[in-house]
């Protein structure tokens, strides 16, 4: 039973520049884990709150000052000389310790950081690799990767309302081979947007192009032509972040660049009409974050074609999974251990969405940091499927180069 030692949090900044959380546990026998908290900019209403300081004077209100002291006086305060005999003993303690329903009171910012740091430090004390320690309740496996290639809404200045298409690489042998593809696709969907003409605005929050287009559809031509070039059809689809519920406008949605807005059932079309048209295998967030009755109308018309995926619509909460999956809407769930606050919730998703035969897509958000955790935490969970964002920028390359160091040295060591 690890015994915490000392709990220790400072401020950094993340990927966009806005401050977040670097958290450290001691624990008794000398070893420690260090984690960095992600922050997303499309986030879903009904996430856990990320506590932020609000003074207008600094980093726009953006500082985190607040969780830093509730990490180091309000949960140092109550774990430290404590042993756990799990890290779901933990996580529960500190979800008591909040005493809020959306861990307002400390900041899922603040637990989240605890609960990571933790589990790396058990690894380290248990001198096995983090994707081996942690307690996933499932058969760890290497995830295919969905790569973020074009970026539009609230990753790319909102030129285009459909927020990120990638690229999904399909009967490669090793993620290492399905990597080399990928980046292929990155370099040639550039040519491509270049050679039409159209303005590169440099690359997006998560390292996407980000070009002015003159419609989303425009997007998905683009990134079909660069799978083509490189002669992938047969190995790479689509996959689109529709992220609607950030252009609805009340019972419609509305396509500012295309001057047109669209009723659910048109827009259940036009999704409809991208799968016949493109070789689109995966749709997150089509539909509004509460439109319960929409979903259950998208997943009747495509659920059989292709992965639906819940994010603002589940937001990681495994009381909105459950209420999903009785009514049959989507048929998968993104899974980004920030929307909940505890590492022990994000396992309990994805146990729900395994017995209820829903895919799962382990996330990283927006707003990352240097920290490979998420790598690790796809592996041991067994999903299958992990969104990092592009092949540039430090922030994400530091988990893609995490996967292949497990793949490349630390799973066959393991067997």
């Amino acid at each position: 039973m690890p015994k915490i030692k000392a709990v220790d949090a400072f401020e950094i900044l993340d990927s966009r520049g806005n401050p977040t959380l670097s958290v450290t546990v001691a624990l008794a026998g000398g070893d420690l884990g260090r984690a960095q908290v992600p922050s997303g900019a499309s986030t879903g209403k009904h996430e856990a709150v990320e506590l932020r300081d609000g003074d207008p004077h600094r980093y726009r209100g953006k500082g985190v000052r607040k969780a830093v002291t509730h990490v180091k006086q309000v949960l140092g305060g109550a774990l430290v000389g404590d042993s756990f005999d799990s890290q779901a003993d933990l996580d529960q303690r500190m979800i008591e310790l909040d005493g809020t329903p959306d861990k307002s009171r400390l900041g899922a910012n603040a637990i989240l950081g605890v609960s990571c740091a933790y589990a790396r430090a058990v690894a380290n004390e248990e001198r096995i690799p983090l994707w081996a320690s942690l307690p996933s309740g499932a058969e760890p496996s290497m995830p295919v990767p969905m790569v973020n290639m074009i970026s539009g809404g609230l990753h790319a200045g909102g030129l285009i309302e459909v927020q990120d298409f990638l690229a999904v690489p399909h009967g490669f042998q090793t993620l290492a081979d399905s990597l080399e593809a990928l980046v292929a696709i990155h370099h040639a969907t550039r040519n491509w947007l270049v050679q039409k003409g159209y303005r590169l605005t440099g690359v997006a929050d998560e390292g996407g192009w980000g070009p002015a287009l003159e419609s989303n559809e425009a997007a998905l031509e683009a990134l079909t032509a660069a799978i083509a070039m490189d002669g992938l059809e047969s190995n790479v689809s689509i996959a689109i972040d529709v992220a609607s519920s950030h252009f609805r406008v009340g019972n419609s949605y509305r396509l500012t660049s295309e001057q047109r807005t669209l009723k659910r059932h048109e827009m259940i079309d036009l999704l409809a009409s991208w799968v016949d048209r493109y070789p689109v295998v995966s749709i997150e967030d089509g539909l509004d974050q509460d439109d319960w009755e929409g979903w259950v109308a998208l997943t009747q018309r495509l659920g059989e074609k292709v992965q639906l995926i819940g994010d603002d619509l589940f937001t990681t909460n495994p009381k909105r999974l459950a209420h999903g999956v009785e009514l049959r809407a989507a048929n998968s769930v993104l899974v980004k251990m920030n929307q909940i606050g505890t590492l022990t919730e994000t396992f309990e998703v994805l146990r729900m969405a395994r017995e209820a035969g829903y895919r799962a897509v382990v996330s990283a958000r927006s707003g990352e940091t240097e920290d490979s955790f998420l790598a690790d935490l796809a592996v041991a969970s067994g999903a299958g499927q992990i969104k990092i964002g592009s092949i540039t920028r430090s922030e994400r390359l530091s988990k893609y180069n995490r996967l292949l160091e497990i793949e490349g040295r630390e799973i066959a060591d393991a067997t």
